[in-house]
């Protein structure tokens, strides 16, 4: 009766080195992996880490390129400077005006679009890379193409067609600049939008549609309730990127008006740009590069709980 106990005890105590051994293993493999991550992560953090660090820390030192003998600490001095600037709270407003009017015209655009070339056409095709081919074109590009082909008010396209109908041409970057921002930006970002969104309707079930169409669904009560919502975690994800690099808008800016007239145009970016470059006042770039971190961060802790919120009622549905 007593045998097959004296026997099971040397065969839980020989399987004890193989565990053992695979526990050591298992270790040596974490040891591996986080040692071949590690030129990864110390590029990472010479790369975002330290320049971060040497902001925050230029951010509360008076430091002038012009002056730099009048270097030291000020603490929170240049954040209460910055904040009575009167540039300051006008490129704050321009800069989620600009992103705000861009994301709904990428976005309504994009949509229509989506819809439009959802459907079958003569020439789908080439009207299709007629419609993408903005996003490609370099920013600086396309600032100098609207300023110089179609807004300008003597040698524009929409200055000859307003001549033509007997009307006298704007000048769209003196009268209206940040209006005419808006309309360089859009038309670089509505194709993104366009081929997320394209993407997303064609991969709505067709016979979901075939059966709305056999239930009398118009196309109106087609769009409404079955198209729009499921494009809903798509246009999501449109936000989301599109406000990334919008909230960092400046190459048309610079191009175009510089900011102006007065500050009409000025956002954050282009504001830190000035203060940098233009006046040499490191410490102060340094300060509003950090609120403009600030910014970025408050807007996409709001995207991110707006798209869980969306893909949760999604789940629950």
């Amino acid at each position: 009766m007593n045998s097959p106990t004296r026997e099971a005890v040397p065969a839980v105590e020989s399987g004890q080195p193989h565990v053992a051994d695979a526990a050591g293993n298992a270790r040596k493999s974490v040891w591996a992996q986080r040692w071949l991550l590690s030129p990864a992560v110390l590029s990472l953090l010479l790369w975002s880490v330290v320049p971060l660090l040497m902001t925050i820390y230029f951010s509360v030192t008076r430091y002038n390129l012009l002056s730099p003998d009048e270097s030291g600490f000020v603490g929170l001095d240049n954040y209460r400077f910055l904040w009575s600037d009167p540039s300051f709270l006008p490129s704050i407003f321009n800069t989620l005006l600009l992103t705000g009017a861009v994301l709904l015209i990428s976005v309504v655009g994009g949509v229509l679009l989506a819809v439009l070339f959802d459907q079958e056409f003569f020439g789908r095709g080439i009207a299709r890379l007629l419609v993408i081919a903005p996003f490609f074109v370099m920013p600086t590009v396309s600032a100098l193409i609207w300023k110089n082909m179609l807004l300008h008010p003597v040698y524009g396209l929409l200055a000859a067609a307003m001549h033509a109908l007997g009307l006298q041409p704007i000048d769209w970057l003196g009268q209206y600049p940040m209006f005419s921002i808006i309309m360089i930006v859009s038309w670089q970002w509505l194709p993104f939008a366009f081929l997320i969104l394209l993407t997303a309707i064609q991969s709505l079930d067709p016979e979901q549609k075939e059966a709305a169409q056999i239930d009398g669904a118009g196309p109106f009560s087609m769009f409404f309730y079955i198209v729009l919502p499921h494009l809903k975690r798509a246009i999501g994800v449109v936000v989301m990127i599109e406000t990334i690099f919008l909230l960092s808008i400046f190459a048309e800016i610079y191009t175009t008006t510089a900011g102006g007239p007065g500050t009409a145009t000025t956002t954050l970016s282009f504001l830190i740009y000035s203060m940098g470059l233009q006046q040499f006042d490191v410490g102060m770039a340094s300060t509003g590069g950090i609120l403009a971190v600030v910014l970025a961060n408050i807007v996409s802790v709001f995207l991110v709980r707006m798209l869980a919120s969306n893909l949760k009622g999604e789940n629950e549905q």
